[in-house]
């Protein structure tokens, strides 16, 4: 098992009060308040912003790049990710905004919604080579390629080889810049302009991959201002054809979009961390065998659902729907297109994903079994009531943390009230 695990998730300590808000929405358990403060245990976070929506004191944050990185290279390029286009009111063309990224100070840019057509067309011709291995999984979502890695080790070999387009984009745009340029690559920025923190994760800490050659992700967040109060306006008096993609790449910005793009009628497209959770249990227990393609995404309404975009989900995921009514063209690339930059070997992963037990109670199986013995005898003990006064979401989770010698069956304050009745009892006595 890794002894590394890199988080974009983190802690404002002096912002947080030590409400028990996050503890009882965060998927994974990885949130624990102890002495009014909580922590966040890196090895259980998937970055999946969950806790960064629920917390009112905004204690949770997220790392990334600022935009102001790209003084640090020679030559920049813009990714903007297909949920940015759905942060906009009544755009109807996405030139404007590619040719405003230039504006902003980008020496080119690259569509992701372009790589994702691509990865459409690979995972079509994936799907077709290995039947015996659906239902197929998408791994376009960094959070479900982590969850699935540390809570669903039997699912592991039904996960779509495949590279995130964002992760493709980087590739193709980096490749074609250093032949238009005759710089290093090293000399050129790629950046990603992301809906969510776990973007960056996956940049520091890429699955199925060795490196990512994306260099620098920035929130959506930060671009939308810039964009919209002044670089849109002077995009329109000078605007450059750049668009390179269809319906098809854009529509991966809201969920649905990816199992679109595999032309099969037998998928199911889930979105939104505890619908997903349900999902994969299920999978893992063999309840849904019939489907070719499960598209899962962590977040409400898909990626225009991330923590890092500015508009509504569901209002974000409306505009984009008005923006796809306008675009004509339905796919505009294929693999072919970018034959002289890259192999189609590129877009498979060439790392491979291992199950890493971070929720192993024990060392060994023997060791696993008496501890777990021992979590059921304090689960009997504990009132069951997953109050959350403990500072642990469940019941069962501060059984856990006993176990581990992370926390005392004291810290219930059911049994430290049983115990404080006793002493009095005996006291009266």
């Amino acid at each position: 098992m890794s002894n590394t695990f890199y988080n974009s998730v983190y802690l404002d300590a002096e912002l947080c009060v030590g409400c028990i808000n996050c503890i009882k929405r965060c998927p994974t358990e990885a949130i624990r308040v102890r002495n009014n403060k909580a922590t966040i245990n890196k090895k259980y976070c998937i970055d999946c912003g969950v806790c960064i929506r629920t917390c009112k004191q905004h204690a949770k944050i997220a790392r990334h790049d600022l935009f102001t990185d790209i003084c640090n290279y020679k030559y920049s390029i813009a990714l903007p990710a297909p949920s940015l286009y759905g942060q906009f009111n009544n755009l109807n063309d996405v030139n404007i905004i590619l040719t405003g990224l230039k504006k902003m100070g980008f020496d080119d840019v690259f569509e992701v919604s372009s790589a994702a057509e691509v990865v459409s067309q690979i995972s079509r011709k994936y799907m077709k080579e290995h039947k015996d291995k659906t239902p197929i999984i998408s791994t376009a979502c960094p959070v479900i390629s982590r969850l699935i890695s540390i809570k669903f080790p039997n699912l592991i070999p039904y996960l779509l080889p495949v590279i995130t387009p964002a992760d493709l984009a980087a590739k193709i745009a980096k490749e074609i810049a250093v032949k238009k340029t005759g710089l290093k690559k090293e000399e050129i920025g790629v950046f990603f302009i992301s809906p969510c923190p776990a973007k960056y994760t996956a940049k520091n800490h890429p699955i199925g991959i060795e490196k990512s050659e994306i260099d620098r992700v920035i929130p959506i967040k930060d671009i939308y201002p810039l964009l919209s109060s002044k670089y849109m306006a002077e995009a329109t008096k000078n605007l450059e054809d750049l668009s390179t993609s269809g319906q098809i790449g854009i529509r991966w910005g809201q969920i649905g979009g990816e199992a679109l793009g595999t032309k099969t009628d037998n998928y199911m497209s889930v979105d939104g961390i505890e619908r997903v959770l349900k999902v994969l249990e299920d999978l893992e227990d063999k309840k849904l065998t019939d489907l070719e393609f499960i598209e899962l995404n962590a977040c409400d309404s898909g990626c225009v659902g991330g923590v890092f975009t500015v508009e509504n989900p569901f209002m974000a995921k409306a505009k984009l729907e008005r923006l796809l009514k306008k675009t004509t063209k339905l796919n505009n690339n294929k693999l072919e297109d970018y034959v002289l930059v890259l192999e189609e070997s590129d877009v498979y992963w060439n790392k491979e994903v291992v199950y890493e037990p971070v929720f192993n109670l024990g060392e060994n199986l023997k060791d696993s079994f008496t501890k777990m013995n021992r979590v059921n005898e304090l689960c009997r003990i504990f009132p069951g009531l997953d109050c959350g006064s403990c500072g642990a979401p469940t019941c069962s989770a501060f059984a856990e943390d006993v176990v581990r010698g992370y926390a005392e069956e004291k810290d219930c304050v059911h049994v430290l009230r049983e115990l404080y009745e006793v002493i009095v009892y005996d006291e009266e006595d």
